[in-house]
């Protein structure tokens, strides 16, 4: 059997979803998951179905040329497909934190992830030692407000040649160029404490811890030109009271950071993900 994954959004109108089912049926398919959602404020229609096809009957540019004829056409609609065999490539920026980058690379090694780590790309050299124990090749890249211009040269010339198709930043520390993220929109994934931003700067454990808070939470989202402000994708939080310390405070806040951002990079993975209007939809 082949399997693939289809996500529609489009205008809500009458018939969407009949109309995809039968479409599937028709060419011999079988619809093994379905689920939808429809913004009743912005009257948007979102889709994703996982289908199985007999080897028989498959033939994925036919499939796709015939599905924009018969129903993308009809209802207007933004689609992609995607096969069960393809693993996106994911490239890892990283500076000196190193939680973040075990946590995925611990989790890659063990097969949780379906997606494939070709390069690890950092403005520092301090980690070059965990990429070549995993094995994955390590790529420094000098980044600071003198040198911006030739940083993000590199970085987009070692994407391309990595036919790279999203980035995580595994807590990397410099703000990523705006034609960094028009090339990848949608495409890179962030993960930061929720103290902001009521509490910024270098320290914002140390004034959390200060100003007495109960909850400390994390937050991954797509990068935008608006800093910290792009869609979420995911978010956590646990409690904390006057019994903890700063360090206590960090190492929570360590540890719901290497799980939201681990998380968030398996939705984008498998496809499961949708942004419209700077917020996503998160499908099951």
């Amino acid at each position: 059997m082949q399997k693939i994954t289809i996500l529609i959004h489009c205008e809500d109108q009458k018939g969407i979803i009949a109309s995809v089912t039968n479409y599937i049926a028709g060419i011999e398919g079988n619809i093994i998951y379905l689920d939808q959602h429809v913004d009743a404020n912005e009257n948007v229609f979102f889709m994703r179905l996982e289908c199985e096809f007999s080897t028989q009957n498959w033939d994925l540019e036919l499939i796709k040329k015939d599905f924009q004829a018969n129903l993308a056409d009809k209802f207007n609609m933004s689609w992609e497909i995607y096969t069960q065999e393809y693993k996106p490539r994911m490239a890892l920026f990283i500076s000196k934190y190193d939680h973040c980058l075990y946590d995925l690379l611990g989790r890659y090694s063990a097969g949780e992830l379906p997606l494939e780590i070709p390069l690890i790309i950092s403005n520092h050299e301090d980690l070059k030692g965990v990429a070549q124990r995993f094995d994955i090749p390590f790529h420094h890249v000098p980044f600071t407000k003198n040198i911006k211009e030739e940083g993000e040269k590199q970085q987009i010339a070692l994407l391309k040649e990595y036919n790279i198709n999203f980035i995580v930043l595994a807590r990397y520390m410099q703000i990523i160029t705006p034609k960094l993220i028009e090339l990848y929109k949608n495409r890179i994934i962030n993960i930061h404490h929720s103290f902001l931003p009521a509490f910024p700067g270098a320290k914002p454990y140390h004034s959390a811890f200060a100003r007495g808070v109960k909850i400390i939470g994390a937050t991954s989202h797509y990068v935008t030109e608006e800093l910290d402000e792009g869609p979420i994708i995911e978010q956590d939080i646990t409690r904390v009271s006057h019994s903890h310390s700063i360090e206590d405070f960090i190492v929570k806040g360590r540890d719901l950071e290497r799980s939201v951002l681990a998380r968030a990079v398996k939705l984008h993975a498998e496809r499961k993900t949708m942004v419209y209007n700077n917020k996503t939809v998160i499908f099951s």
